[in-house]
């Protein structure tokens, strides 16, 4: 028998041999049989609890070091395209080592969240100290889910903060990271789901108290992962910056060009000036100047600052912050065209003739400065007669000029009709510690429809100059809307009494005359959402596919390069085309612009659910106080299992259960979008005006939980419940319910 090896000799052979040291390999290499093993066991065990050696996947090796072939969990790409990864078993003080993930030629495409089983080669690198070769993909990552943490005597539960999650998580003792009751955490799912039970999570972030100041911003940040911190290399990089010199460029400084912003605004990255058109043959034409910052100066392609620009895609905008798509030395500062400094600007010159339609443009690389930085609803009053300090001194020669030109804009768009959605916008008040202490609608001046088609013509005149240029760029596309969201809308049209005509090519005009019809009905409401709905998402693409909502055939963002990385894009592509500079279009952006197109695309969305999140928590705190209240409001969905209505006085989308309806069962028609009462035949759409009770209001997920009171201002009629009549069975719809809503207009 042989004799068993000492502890010195099975460190030695464990550090020799990383890739067979599992217990069987230890017991083949030194001849060890039957009884022995049972003491190489005790002598493994003896070593393990001592912290000579670790135990990962029924292996062992030296504390700290990871095995020869392990299971990672890839983190993403870094900001130069480089892949990198986490190794999920990590035994070692202080933290993980940083993987690199060599791809082969062969690989499939590996994302963040992704699991691997790969073979590890330790390194010596500056950036990472292991690189990894796939052997094979496991599959996605674990799910993971925001919530608030409860503690129980069994470890804990997690209460999940989205609307659409349902069950709560439970949490082992050993798994909750010493997290407090009440507190906001992140975790993930552990462990196969069984059929039965609540699923089981392990906690991996503790995130704070959710009911802190501005905590609501924090959580939608976090739970849609939007970048909020950067890198120290980046902010250095911006920090570094100097204002850009006049050298090369037009000297626009003797323009008497303005900012016109919300009160409140975080940037200026736009500004405008206009004069009557002098030149013969154009009699009331206009000269339109539209300035924009020129970030690429300090974006440079390559460059730190430029690859998390383009990760992060655009700013985020919240009521309480912003997250910014440049550090603030930028976005705040250098870039910003602040009253009375000189700042580096692309800028483009356009005329008009009396009826608003372009002549010509004229992009130039210049410097200006900034003659005054004015609130929207100062220049409209200074418009309409009722001008202030600030204000009195620019109103002959810059804002009646500028309305002036508007006029002529307003006339081309009326002629080119783009779709004319009338949806007010809600502001949100906060109180310096974050809490809600309004909501409120804003108020729409002619002074932001004039930067609106001021920047509009703009960015129709990028489009067309990189296309004689025949530089790439990426488009604004928006296609028009599908056969089926069109039925759908025309199947609400009909049941509201208008008419969308089928059988032609869909127009925006002809979208325009229904909403026309329904302008000043009770239902006017009602078509504007409906509409919107019909309408596809607007996205970025390196080909042009037109912009359907606003009747323009080639439509490219250059107006807001601070906040939208595709604008930053067209302008690069401008200096490309003119020659301006080192500082233009990349071969590398160039290789890769429908990818660039499809991340920024997908960034938006991101921001825009997280804003919308972040609204509907606002409110449901700002109505948390007011439960048992009753409110007035519109039906603005129907599903099978209820109803959402939106409220009148806040804009506050909630939600009637089915349960909360009526005693009766209701038919659901999914193609009308109505409920029908199975025994009183009251049938319930979009549209409907009724009033409601606030039941619940859950500010941690912004769910308002309501309860139906009336309907068109009569009282829920008393049908007995379907379950309840003899037989026990829910009568059947009448026939041609689908157009039972018609009848609704006779109850009116």
């Amino acid at each position: 028998m042989n004799q068993l090896p000492t502890r010195q000799q099975i460190l030695d052979w464990i550090a020799q041999n990383p890739g067979e040291s599992a217990k069987r390999d230890i017991a083949r290499a030194f001849g060890i049989k039957g009884a022995q093993r049972i003491e190489l066991k005790r002598l493994l065990r003896e070593l393990e609890d001592e912290g000579a050696v670790a135990k990962k996947a029924r292996r062992y090796g030296a504390p700290g070091e990871l095995a020869p072939v392990s299971v990672l969990e890839v983190t993403g790409p870094d900001r130069a395209g480089d892949l990198f990864a986490r190794a999920l078993e990590w035994s070692g003080d202080g933290a993980a080592p940083r993987i690199l993930v060599v791809p082969q030629k062969d690989d499939p495409a590996l994302g963040a969240g992704d699991r691997i089983l790969a073979r590890l080669t330790a390194v010596n690198r500056e950036t990472h100290s292991h690189e990894a070769r796939l052997i094979r993909r496991i599959g996605a990552g674990a799910r993971r889910i925001l919530g608030l943490f409860r503690k129980t005597a069994e470890g804990g539960r997690i209460l999940p903060i989205d609307k659409g999650e349902a069950k709560e998580w439970l949490v082992a003792r050993d798994a909750t990271q010493n997290a407090r009751d009440g507190e906001l955490v992140e975790a993930e799912l552990v462990g196969r789901r069984e059929a039965m039970g609540l699923p089981r999570a392990r906690i991996i972030g503790r995130l704070g108290d959710p009911g802190a100041p501005k905590a609501v911003s924090l959580i939608a940040i976090h739970q849609h992962g939007i970048p909020d911190d950067f890198p120290d290399d980046v902010v250095l990089q911006a920090e570094r910056q100097d204002p850009a010199p006049l050298g090369r460029r037009e000297d626009l400084r003797h323009l008497p060009l303005v900012t016109i912003d919300p009160v409140d605004a975080r940037d200026r990255d736009d500004a405008v000036y206009a004069h009557a058109d002098e030149t013969p043959g154009n009699p009331g034409g206009h000269v339109i100047w539209v300035a924009i910052a020129d970030v690429a100066h300090y974006v440079r392609p390559g460059s730190a600052l430029d690859a998390e620009a383009r990760r992060r895609g655009n700013s985020t905008y919240f009521p309480d912050r912003v997250v910014p798509m440049l550090p603030d030395r930028l976005s705040g500062d250098l870039c910003s065209l602040h009253e009375g400094v000189d700042r580096a600007c692309m800028a483009v010159c356009i005329r008009i003739d009396a009826q608003g339609h372009k002549l010509s443009h004229r992009f130039t690389r210049g410097l200006m400065r900034s003659q005054a930085s004015l609130a929207y609803e100062d220049v409209q009053a200074a418009q309409d007669g009722r001008p202030d300090d600030r204000t009195a001194p620019l109103l002959e020669g810059v804002i009646r000029p500028l309305y002036a030109a508007y006029e002529a804009l307003k006339r081309a768009r009326a002629l080119r009709q783009p779709l004319e959605l009338d949806l007010p916008e809600r502001r949100i008040v906060l109180s310096e510690d974050g809490r809600v202490v309004s909501v409120n609608f804003k108020e729409r001046f002619d002074a932001h429809k004039l930067i609106e088609e001021f920047m509009v013509l703009a960015n129709v005149a990028a489009a067309e100059e990189l296309e004689r240029l025949r530089r790439p760029l990426l488009y604004r596309v928006h296609e028009e809307p599908s056969l089926e969201k069109l039925d759908a809308l025309r199947e609400v049209a009909q049941a509201s009494g208008f008419v969308l005509a089928k059988g032609q090519v869909l127009k925006t005009q002809h979208l325009n005359n229904l909403l026309k019809q329904a302008e000043g009905s009770d239902f006017d409401e009602l078509l504007n959402i409906t509409t919107l709905r019909s309408m596809t998402q607007a996205y970025y693409f390196p080909r042009n596919l037109g912009h359907f909502g606003l009747a323009l055939r080639s439509y490219a963002h250059f107006t807001s390069p601070i906040r939208r990385y595709s604008d930053l894009i067209v302008h690069r592509a401008l200096i490309l085309g003119h020659g301006w500079g080192d500082d233009g279009l990349s071969h590398a952006d160039i290789e890769t612009l429908e990818e660039t197109a499809k991340l920024i695309s997908d960034t938006e969305r991101r921001s825009m659910t997280a804003e919308r999140d972040t609204t509907d928590r606002y409110l449901a705190a700002w109505l948390s106080d007011r439960v048992g209240a009753e409110f007035s409001g519109r039906i603005s969905g129907v599903q099978r299992f209820g109803l959402f209505v939106r409220l009148d006085e806040s804009g506050a989308d909630g939600l009637i259960p089915i349960r909360e309806i009526g005693r009766e069962f209701f038919h659901y028609d999914a193609t009308a979008q109505t409920l029908m009462g199975a025994d009183t035949g009251l049938t319930l759409g979009i549209g409907q005006r009724v009033t409601v009770r606030l039941t619940e209001a859950v500010p941690v997920t912004g769910g308002l939980l309501l309860e139906l009171v009336s309907v068109e201002d009569k009282g829920m009629p008393s049908g007995r419940a379907a379950r309840a009549r003899k037989g026990g069975k829910p009568r059947p719809p009448p026939r041609g319910a689908a157009k039972s809503r018609k009848v609704l207009r006779t109850r009116r």
